[in-house]
């Protein structure tokens, strides 16, 4: 369902079908990438492992399937103040869409 200002909600499905977080954005993609910096980083982008992320969209029965990974990175040098030296950086790789039949 789509909101006033255009973002959708997706909620995080774990295996036993469990919604514990809700992410928001335009497309699946972006709530995916949202998802995907709460991962454990790893030290460099070639050094991460994959992990699967199931989004549904919320009003819908349709479930939003990515490989997401995460890593650390350094900030640029022309980051502001509040930001943290390293950050988390994300990446994901759409596999598809399932349908949920509850």
């Amino acid at each position: 369902m789509v909101r006033e200002d255009g973002k959708r909600n997706f909620a995080l499905r774990e295996e036993e079908g469990e919604e514990p977080s809700v992410f928001s954005g335009n497309t699946p993609r972006q709530a995916a990438l949202k998802a995907a910096r709460r991962l454990d980083p790893a030290p460099s982008e070639e050094d991460a492992d994959t992990t699967e992320l199931r989004l549904r969209e919320k009003g819908t029965d349709k479930v939003h399937i990515y490989e997401g990974w995460a890593w650390n990175e350094e900030a640029p040098d022309d980051k502001p103040d509040w930001m943290p030296e390293e950050i988390t950086e994300a990446n994901v790789s759409k596999e598809g869409i399932d349908h949920i039949d509850e």
